[in-house]
């Protein structure tokens, strides 16, 4: 009888571990959007991409990270003066910074889908924590890639200023950015 336990318990910690994997993000269906009021009168909006990052995924055990890398240079707003002043030293200094980072320290799940992943986001030399929340999440047998392919739609509000990033703070444009996060990674 207590081999038949020790069998199954030392079956269920290796079926547990199976379950984990590794992944890589695909830069095609990645990206990083944000918006932002402007004076209360419009929003301004724009995005990054040609983002890179690995994610270790783990549903049966209730965990998982990711690291994520998004190059400053990427940004797009849709009007190359409005990138240019964005990358200048009155906002992301890409200069200086050329990449901000993610890494997560918690994901939090409800049932096998994560709902939140909670991480530190370093931008501008400056590391603060962030809280994403997910919106959707799922896993599915792509047919190009001949492979799983988890991911999802995120979103969180910062301060901007937590990063030092308070160009016309000062004469009235809000602090708060909402970003939006579409991810989707290849399981290695």
């Amino acid at each position: 009888m207590k081999k038949l336990v020790l069998s199954a318990l030392a079956l269920s910690i290796f079926a547990g571990a199976s379950m984990a994997a590794d992944y890589k993000l695909d830069p095609m269906h990645t990206n990083a959007r944000f918006n932002i009021d402007h004076f209360g009168t419009t929003t301004n909006h724009g995005g990054f991409y040609g983002i890179e990052g690995n994610v270790a995924f783990d549903p049966a055990n209730k965990t998982g990270s990711v690291e994520v890398e998004i190059p400053v240079a990427s940004l797009n707003t849709g009007s190359k003066d409005f990138d240019h002043h964005m990358q200048s030293a009155d906002l992301l200094d890409v200069a200086k910074f050329a990449n901000i980072t993610f890494k997560s320290t918690e994901w939090v799940f409800n049932g096998d889908k994560p709902t939140e992943i909670k991480g530190e986001l370093t931008m501008m030399g400056k590391t603060n924590p962030v809280t994403l929340k997910a919106t959707k999440f799922s896993c599915y047998d792509n047919p190009m890639f001949k492979a799983e392919v988890c991911g999802g739609d995120f979103t969180a509000t910062i301060d901007r200023t937590q990063w030092g990033v308070d160009f016309l703070v000062d004469m009235g444009m809000t602090k708060d950015v909402v970003l939006q996060i579409q991810v989707e990674a290849v399981k290695q």
